[in-house]
């Protein structure tokens, strides 16, 4: 059996991951590449349910994350993760450990992911009663060489997804060893 692949969609919060995420692996399951998505909200709703966000509850989450990618993965599922990783070096474990792995990195300036807010987080931040917020009161690290960067702010989420597929189709990513 084949290893399977894992992209790892990485933002600050609101800036569209979870939703192109969704799009993209729409995408490959209509071409006929199965894959599952591993978005944090719905992990930590599991793993964490009352959420601290410390940084020691980070660094575990994200070990998990990782570490259930590279079973799937190991297993012959391609996954997709969509997670802020705030920490380059959550995603740069999750690349020494998978050995198909593609950073997707969805750029978006912090005003427009205020704007969009879906779970009123930036607005709680800047209210300050929310002090660790990936952008916000915690650092946000973006990636320093990702094999995809879409700017979420100037493309809908189809042109996203479809400027994610086609940069990956031209890397070979999908082309297994």
């Amino acid at each position: 059996m084949a290893a399977g692949f894992a992209l790892w969609f990485t933002g600050l919060p609101s800036s569209g991951k979870s939703t192109l995420a969704r799009t993209v692996a729409e995408g490959l399951v209509e071409e006929g590449t199965a894959v599952q998505l591993l978005d944090s909200d719905e992990m930590r709703r599991v793993l964490t349910p009352e959420p601290t966000y410390s940084a020691a509850e980070r660094d575990w989450f994200y070990d998990v994350v990782v570490y259930v990618a590279r079973l799937l993965v190991e297993n012959g599922v391609n996954v997709i993760i969509a997670a802020t990783g705030p920490r380059r070096r959550y995603r740069e474990a999750a690349r020494a450990r998978l050995a198909r792995f593609a950073e997707v990195y969805v750029d978006c300036p912090p005003a427009v992911c205020r704007e969009r807010d879906p779970k009123g987080l930036w607005a709680k931040a800047d209210q300050g009663l929310i002090r660790t917020l990936p952008g916000a009161g915690a650092p946000y690290e973006p990636p320093a060489a990702p094999e995809v960067q879409v700017d979420s702010s100037e493309l809908s989420v189809e042109q996203a997804a479809t400027q994610v597929l086609k940069r990956l189709r031209d890397q070979e990513f999908f082309t297994e060893a």
